[in-house]
């Protein structure tokens, strides 16, 4: 078995690409950390550094040790906290992983008054997709997701918010679809088109477009808008996306017109079946269920 010492150890090893450094970080001696870093490569039975003249890198096998020990120190961090909560006080830590959804901005004004009742409660968010939201629930790391059209999944409580987001078409300002007021999927035939690659929201694009008896010509995917912003602005397609992530007012090079017909997602949350929360998600999760209505 891993101790835990040995993960923080490797990690500091990996961050600083450097023994003598990440030795210096942790306060002890090189030969002693060097010796931690071959029995736990011993242990292993796996090379996990490359030893340089100048710097240490990892390996295949460190790379995906380094993954795993990332999650396991969060997952311990996240359960220690649970356990030092006080009693009398609420207060701890709440997970909560979330995409790049405007619409979710009453759900923050609400973690804005958890915390002037309960100011020991800290909130971390992790941004991402779909994917990347789930695999990190399945893992315990997160507490709950804000996410799109959810795929069915047995292994979660899934409850609809009334919350929702519309798709539309981000693009140059001086391309020709500029001056329509909205895009039909029609105008988007044989164009280069930038589609998001999570699994829920890339399917229901995908068969909106055979609804449409439209093949799309997808040059490039993205997780993220920002990148889908620049590969936009850089003239490589017009992205799907939904509409207020980037601010196109002004002298923006960029523009967002809406789908016709309209196409939305609803926003719902995600829970794991049969978790045990912390005092401090339960809590915040009484408040978001207490205040659905006024979202």
């Amino acid at each position: 078995m891993i101790e835990t010492r040995l993960l923080q150890y490797f990690l500091a090893v990996a961050e600083e690409q450097s023994i003598t450094k990440a030795a210096e970080y942790l306060h002890i001696s090189q030969p002693t950390l060097s010796k931690q870093m071959m029995d736990l490569e011993e242990n292993l039975g796996r090379q996990l550094l490359i030893r340089g003249r100048k710097k240490v890198t990892l390996t295949e096998d460190g790379i995906f040790l380094r993954g795993r020990a990332r999650e396991i120190i969060s997952l311990m961090d996240k359960t220690e906290s649970a356990f030092r909560e006080n009693e009398k006080s609420i207060s701890g830590d709440v997970y909560i992983g979330c995409g790049e959804y405007r619409s979710t901005f009453p759900v923050m004004q609400i973690i804005r008054t958890v915390q002037e009742e309960y100011p020991d409660i800290c909130f971390h968010f992790f941004s991402g997709n779909a994917d990347a939201i789930i695999e990190r629930l399945d893992k315990g790391l997160l507490d709950m997701g804000l996410l799109l059209a959810p795929e069915i999944n047995p292994h979660y409580h899934c409850q609809k918010l009334p919350l929702r987001e519309a798709w539309g078409i981000l693009m140059r300002k001086d391309s020709p679809l500029a001056g329509k007021k909205d895009i039909s999927l029609t105008d988007l035939a044989a164009l280069p088109l930038i589609m998001p690659n999570q699994t829920s929201n890339s399917g229901r694009l995908t068969a909106s477009f055979a609804d449409a008896m439209i093949k799309p010509n997808i040059v490039c995917t993205y997780n993220l808008v920002y990148n889908a912003g620049l590969m936009v602005e850089a003239g490589i397609g017009y992205a799907l996306c939904i509409d207020e992530l980037i601010n196109t007012a002004g002298s923006h090079p960029l523009t967002f017109r809406p789908l016709s017909p309209s196409l939305y997602s609803d926003v719902y949350l995600f829970t794991k079946k049969y978790q045990v929360f912390s005092k401090a998600a339960k809590l915040f999760l009484n408040h978001l269920e207490k205040n659905m209505g006024s979202l």
